[in-house]
């Protein structure tokens, strides 16, 4: 009989609600033993519906945290307090699951990466658009080689106008920026897997406060205060490799365009190209484009694919437990989510400065 896993959920607001405990919820492997946030009363509003029956609810981690009996810990916090609280986690002797980004900081997700490996803890970030089905057959593609040397990529995370006005999304103190933190770290950190290229050369970046300035600006989640929007509306930037290859990145919650695409990425190699903007249907399911040196489509076979509609979410928690069960890397490494945070980092310093960023 399979161990019963015993997990802790720390911060219950809508990343937690609308993915993890849902997600959570529905494998037969795992208790969700207790809660916590700031807030108690959302900790006891998920304590009552995904809770077990003694499930137990704090305001304060440290607390919920000397309960030895938890195996593992959801850090589902806004992105200031992720080191803190994943570090504090894994010497406490829990594995870990950090919400994206890894840290608000290089420096801290560096923490992170170490304490992990001190510790023996299993450590991953939530970058759960890895385990899309149209994410999963494009790296299969990579993998083959079918697209050969990819030194050219683009990483997408463009809406027109859908700002997250709730919660500390506009405050660059809590938060650490805007798009390029919050969803640019996703097309980035697809479009970093996809290549297999986890060494950045040097960046350049700039960052935008164009829209986010206007007063009643059109806006999916309501209008936004011009005051409160303290994190850019927009970020690009272009990252060099060592090995040469180049990946241009663009982010932004709020642009004067209709060319919308969010986490994805557009990958050129030496035998063939793909893109993940509009993909062919495989079994019902739009896929990635592929594209060889005939210039033709190609759609190939997609062997994870069995019929079962199983959500991003659902595969991401599902593998998570299973690399702790089997004791086997996570997907989502701490080393590969720490090149993701570096990346990002050095995005912000460039457009800081209008100067290059160049990385040991």
């Amino acid at each position: 009989m399979s161990k019963l896993y015993r997990i802790g959920i720390i911060g219950c607001g809508g990343i937690a609600n609308g993915k993890h405990l849902p997600s959570l919820s529905r494998l037969k492997n795992v208790e969700l033993v207790a809660f916590c946030d700031i807030v108690v009363e959302r900790a006891e509003e998920a304590a009552r519906k995904y809770g077990n029956e003694d499930a137990k609810v704090y305001s304060d981690y440290t607390e919920l945290l000397q309960d030895q009996s938890i195996d593992i810990i959801h850090v589902l916090t806004p992105n200031d307090s992720h080191a803190e609280i994943s570090i504090a986690s894994l010497e406490a002797g829990k594995h870990v699951m950090c919400e994206k980004p890894m840290a608000k900081t290089a420096a801290d997700a560096k923490k992170m990466m170490e304490t992990a490996k001190r510790t023996g803890k299993k450590l991953t970030i939530g970058y759960n658009n890895r385990f899309r089905e149209d994410s999963l057959y494009l790296k299969q593609v990579c993998e083959a080689g079918e697209l050969g040397n990819i030194y050219f990529a683009k990483a997408h995370a463009i809406r027109r106008r859908a700002v997250p006005t709730w919660g500390v999304f506009l405050d660059e103190e809590k938060q650490g920026g805007g798009p390029l933190i919050d969803i640019g770290t996703h097309a980035l950190d697809l479009t970093l897997w996809m290549m297999d290229n986890y060494k950045p050369k040097v960046v350049l970046g700039t960052t935008y406060h164009e829209l986010s300035r206007k007063e009643n600006a059109a806006n999916a989640w309501g209008p936004w205060d011009p005051e409160k929007f303290t994190v850019e509306d927009s970020a690009f930037g272009m990252i060099v490799m060592e090995n040469g290859a180049t990946i241009m990145l663009e982010s932004s919650w709020a642009l004067n365009t209709l060319d919308i695409d969010e986490a994805k990425c557009s990958l050129s190699g030496s035998e063939g190209g793909a893109d993940m903007k509009n993909g062919l249907r495989l079994n019902g399911e739009k896929f990635s484009r592929l594209y060889t040196n005939e210039i033709e489509l190609n759609s190939g076979g997609v062997a994870f694919y069995d019929g079962k509609k199983e959500e991003a979410p659902d595969v991401e928690m599902r593998k998570w437990i299973e690399a702790i069960e089997q004791d086997k890397d996570p997907v989502v490494t701490p080393e590969q989510a720490y090149v993701v945070s570096q990346i990002l980092e050095a995005l912000y310093e460039s457009a800081k400065t209008g100067k290059a960023v160049y990385l040991d």
